[in-house]
């Protein structure tokens, strides 16, 4: 029997988890990997949406945005499309930039929906232990278009199934670049020098190897991570501990904290608050 799209989300709805945001920073550093992100990161005079300046406006954001595109409604995505433009309206190169970008450029942001997706894919196979089933995971794909279409990625640009993606991923790879400066502000995430020391410091060699680990490798030669087969054991052992916690866990204790965001995005449309 044929899947319904209902269905579909639902599958894909269940990749969902708070842990899975264990991979945010590598993440993070898959998308400005690209150097039109990376340069667009770095050089953004938008300092509302500056991670160093605002932590907690910036992940605010970052997680709403994850929640609205894989479980909010078709009004909210509008509402939340609305809002980013505004920002990203500002967000362009200069005379002086290295690589010219845009931030409403389709291919760049079908860039960063392609490592959301595989953000959530690796992260959580991590957790779980094991690949997804090769049928459940064309039904999981078929429900992950939102995270492009939601902002401004056309429909006929998200590739077409699986198979597609690996061959777009793959092709895509090959132009991962990251810069020096780049690099710097990237570490600088994953060792979370964000956040204020008392924060930050207890957790940063922990986030830096959970970060690495969940990096594929062209990624951690471009940042000059290093990793070996016995760092792999462990992250691996780590992991499998998480997911065998957290996986078993209800639907709303699973998806905690990305279920709170897409909350705190309805009462900020009743509101009339600011969504971003």
């Amino acid at each position: 029997m044929p899947t319904s799209p209902t269905q579909s989300a639902r599958r894909f709805d269940d990749l969902i988890s708070g842990a899975g945001l264990l991979a945010g920073a590598a993440n993070v550093i898959m998308q400005l990997g690209h150097p039109g992100v990376g340069y667009g990161v770095l050089e953004s005079t938008v300092h509302s949406g500056n991670l160093f300046r605002h932590p907690w406006k910036r992940a605010r954001t970052t997680f709403t945005y994850l929640a609205v595109a894989t479980t909010g409604s078709d009004e909210e995505r509008a509402a939340y499309r609305k809002a980013v433009n505004r920002q990203h309206a500002q967000v362009r190169s200069g005379a002086s930039s290295p690589v010219k970008y845009n931030a409403f450029d389709p291919e760049l942001q079908l860039w960063v929906a392609a490592c959301l997706y595989k953000g959530f894919e690796d992260s959580y196979e991590a957790l779980a232990g094991a690949p997804i089933p090769k049928d459940r995971r064309e039904e999981v794909y078929a429900a992950s278009a939102p995270l492009g279409t939601t902002l401004q990625v056309p429909a006929e640009k998200w590739p077409t199934d699986r198979e597609a993606f690996e061959e777009y991923w793959q092709q895509g790879l090959e132009k991962v670049s990251i810069d020096p400066p780049v690099r710097d502000m990237l570490l600088s995430i994953a060792e979370l020098r964000f956040l204020p020391p008392v924060l930050g410091a207890p957790f940063r060699r922990f986030n830096r190897f959970v970060t690495t680990g969940f990096l594929p490798r062209t990624f951690r030669a471009q940042m000059g991570l290093r990793w070996t087969a016995k760092d792999q054991r462990r992250f691996d052992s780590v992991c499998r501990g998480i997911g065998a916690v957290v996986l078993k866990l209800p639907r709303a204790a699973r998806q905690f904290p990305l279920n709170f965001f897409l909350l705190d995005l309805r009462w900020r449309m009743r509101t009339g608050r600011p969504l971003v």
